[in-house]
Order: C-alpha cells, then structure tokens, then sequence
C-alpha cells in the first residue's frame, strides 16, 4: 500500500499530467492523468481521462498611451521584458507578441486590440498574457466584448503580472470591477485636468501652446508660464504698427514678412498669410484672452504685453478698412468654353487703359485659366473679338443644335406682334407675315443681349465650344 501511495504522489509531481477520473473499488476520486489520454494502473483500479482539454496558447499584448515616442518605446519594451520572463518562469506558451500605441479610452479604436479579437474568435490563441486589466481596457464596450469571449469559452484566460482571471463568475467579475476602476480614473483624470486648466486661467496664465511671439516655460515650477520671445516679439509688434501707421494690408505683411525678413516661426517655417490675420486678431498681444475659443470667457493674463491696447484698436480699424466688400463680377462666356491646350476652363478678366482726355477704356479678356498646366501658351482674345468668332459659329451651326430654339421663337413671334401691332397692322398680316429667323435672333442676342441671355444661349449648344489661340471651334462628336 506505501509503494501505491509513492507511485501517486510522484504521479502528482509529474509537470505534463492533469487532473482525471480515477475508479477505484470504493468509488470514483481524481488523479492526474497523462496528457496523452493514457490510462495509468494504481492498485485494483485504473484511471480513466476526461477529454483533453485545450492548449492554452497566450498572446502577449503590451499598450501604452500615445506620449513622445521615446517614452512610448520604453514603456512597452519594459512591460514585454517582464511579462516574457513571466512566462518562462510559469512554463507558459506564447504565440505572438502584439505592440500598442493608442488609448483605450474610446470603445474599438485600436486596431491591434481588435485583431486580437478577431483571432481569438479563429483560435489562434485562446488566453492573454498582458502587465495589467488596464492594459486590455478603459472603456466599457471593450471590456464586455473581452467577458463575452469567456463566455463562449473561446478565451480560457487572462494572465497579469500579478493576476489571473479565468471563466469563473467570481473572477470574471473581478475583472470587471478592475476594469471599470480603470474607466472611472479615465473619466476622473479628464475632469481634473478640465479643473485645473480653468483654475490656472483663472490666475491669468496661458494654458496652451504660446503665441508666436512668447516662449513656454520648460521649468515644472512655472508650469503655464510664458516668457517674450526676445528673437520675434519685435516683429510683431512691428507687424501691428506697420498696420496701424502705414496702413499696410495682411497680404502687403505677409509679403514683407516673407520676401524682406525671411521671417520663420519656432517651428521653422513661413508665416502663412492665415497665420498674420490670426496674430493682427488676437487681443491676447495686449493682455486678455479667451479660453476655450468661443466660449465668451474672457481673463486678464498676467504675461508681459507685446502691444498697446490704442495700437490694437488701431490696427483692427484699419483691417475692416481694408474689408472692402466687393461684387462677384459675372462674366458672360465663362465656364462655357474648354482651353484647346490643356482642357482647362475658361477665365476673363477686367482691364482699363487711361486715354490722353482723363477717362479710362475698358476691356474684358478671356484666356485659359490654367487649372491644369501653369504654363499653358494659349493667348488672351477681347470679348469683341470673342463674340465675332462666336457669330461664326452661329453661322455655321445647324438650327436644331440650339436647344432653345423653341424660346427663340416664341420670342421673335412676340416682337414681332408688338412692332406690327405699333405700327397699326391687324392680326390677319400678322399671320401671314411671321416669318421666323432665329440664327439671326441669336446673332442679336450675342451682340446686344444681356449677360443671362449669352450665356443661356451659349448653354444650350448640343455642341462643346473649344478655344485656342484666339479661335472658337465646335467639337462635333460631343453631340447627343
């Protein structure tokens, strides 16, 4: 009976048996058994093994928030070092390795996590060998999407550097509970810092990125401090006076800026004209500003002012100065012609020319706007010269081309019925001399129309206008 005895606990010992059934004459215990589905003889009975269960296989998944990217390295270097030797110690199978950077804050944003669930369900790897709970999630919908899988039994584990939780309800519930403290210090976090961005603008300190023209301190003592920046602060305090005193425009400062000064921002690069309006706008140059953006809530800062408030004011007047609201000009054939170079639009453009008796000439001239080579060759023609080629056209189109001809008639028909009507002829000779002409209708309206009637006229050719070096052609196989 002693040897038995021995034989079972050195069975007991063994690292590659599991528990099984063992019948005995007095009944049914347990025992370790092969994993092999052996059958292992212990005195008057023998064991029989349960069905094998299955290879636990980990994926190792470290996840760090998005930080600087040294510090993002380091952190999920370290916590694959100590988990890997984790493993060696415990004698734990581990299939792949998988690397995050990205919060689990908001439910399926990360794309490794996601796989990892994906190839849980194929059952590439049935546990997860991670540093800690919140490492997997600090969302609820993560979380219930990790207890499902243990549910289904497709997730057999969760192993931590300190923990392990199993589809049994006490740890899954565990689970829960750690995940949920994790969402709960996410949720905490963002309101502290909510609570302390407003407590420090409250005091009168810049909470962000500094203003061109200011440093942020580095130190942590002075957090939210800013300092002047001695190398570009004279500039713009110099882009506010040029405003104000020699009334220069934000284009005539951006130009300045860039072609005189070879002026670049702490990032190194040109100001872009955006960026001088934003700066001639900002109140911040002279002491208060709004936080958050468009929320009404003003405060005094406590940093050194660059400007005056006089000299703001001045500037933002003569800015709305320079805001002359201008008329979109319409121009009667463009959009209605293809360049025969590059297939670009067609563009016009207004021209005076001063005469020897004080007044001005105008002129209208279209070209390729050169949307699609900027260095296409195709010439400028007058609108005159324009619509002479556009009668050609006229001339040489078949009357059926003009989709309006019904409108053209109708109103040849009533100009005529009104000139005879003026001149005292009765209904009857009206009928009989109706004689309809629309080519040179349409001739009319190129030449005396209206803005609205050219283009209409031009818009309803079945026929694509093409224009090169000062010609007009119709293109024929575009015809429907």
């Amino acid at each position: 009976m002693q040897r038995e005895i021995g034989r079972f606990k050195a069975i007991l010992r063994h690292p590659s048996y599991q528990l099984g059934a063992l019948w005995t004459p007095s009944g049914i215990g347990v025992i370790p058994c092969s994993m092999k589905n052996q059958t292992i003889q212990v005195g008057p009975g023998r064991v029989r093994q349960d069905p094998v269960a299955p290879k636990v296989k980990y994926c190792l998944y470290a996840r760090k928030s998005t930080e600087s990217e040294e510090r993002q390295i380091l952190s999920i270097d370290s916590q694959v070092k100590e988990m890997l030797q984790l493993a060696e110690r415990e004698g734990l199978d581990v299939v792949e390795i998988k690397r995050e950077s990205h919060s689990a804050k908001d439910t399926g944003q990360r794309p490794i996590f996601n796989e990892i669930v994906e190839e849980i369900r194929q059952g590439k790897f049935n546990a997860i060998l991670t540093w800690a709970p919140d490492r997997i999630s600090r969302n609820a919908g993560d979380l219930g999407r990790i207890v499902d899988l243990m549910d289904q039994k497709l997730l057999i584990e969760i192993r931590t550097f300190g923990q392990h939780f199993s589809n049994n309800p006490n740890e899954k519930f565990l689970l829960m509970i750690l995940g949920s403290q994790a969402k709960l210090e996410n949720d905490n976090r963002g309101i502290n810092v909510k609570r302390g961005l407003r407590t420090r603008v409250e005091m009168g300190l810049w909470p962000g990125v500094a203003p061109l023209g200011y440093l942020n301190q580095k130190l942590m003592d002075k957090k939210c401090q800013i300092v002047v920046d001695q190398a570009r602060a004279p500039i713009v305090k110099k882009m506010f006076e040029k405003v104000a005193y020699e009334h220069y425009s934000g284009r005539k400062i951006y130009n300045w800026l860039k072609f005189e000064l070879n002026f670049h921002t702490r990032g190194n690069k040109p100001l872009t004209l955006s960026g001088v309006y934003r700066i001639l706008d900002n109140p911040f140059y002279y002491g208060p500003f709004e936080y958050p953006r468009e929320s009404g809530n003003w405060y005094q800062g406590k940093h050194q002012p660059l400007i005056t408030q006089e000299l703001f004011e001045k500037a933002q007047a003569q800015l709305k100065r320079d805001q002359i609201v201008r008329e979109n000009k319409e121009f009667a054939f463009t959009k209605l012609f293809t360049c025969g170079y590059c297939q670009s639009g067609i563009s016009a453009e207004e021209k005076w020319k001063p005469l020897k008796d004080g007044t001005s000439a105008h002129y209208i001239y279209y070209g390729c706007s050169r949307a699609r080579d900027r260095n296409c060759k195709n010439k400028y023609i007058r609108e005159e010269e324009l619509i002479d080629e556009l009668l050609k056209i006229i001339d040489k189109v078949n009357i059926n081309e003009l989709g309006m001809r019904q409108k053209l008639e109708d109103e040849i028909r009533r100009f005529n019925k009104l000139q005879k009507i003026v001149n005292g002829r009765s209904g009857k000779e009206l009928v009989e001399e109706n004689d309809v002409n629309i080519r040179q209708y349409a001739k009319y309206l190129l030449k005396e129309g209206s803005v609205s009637d050219k283009r209409e006229l031009l818009a309803n050719l079945r026929s694509r206008l093409n224009y090169k070096d000062k010609k007009i052609t119709l293109i024929q196989d575009q015809q429907s």
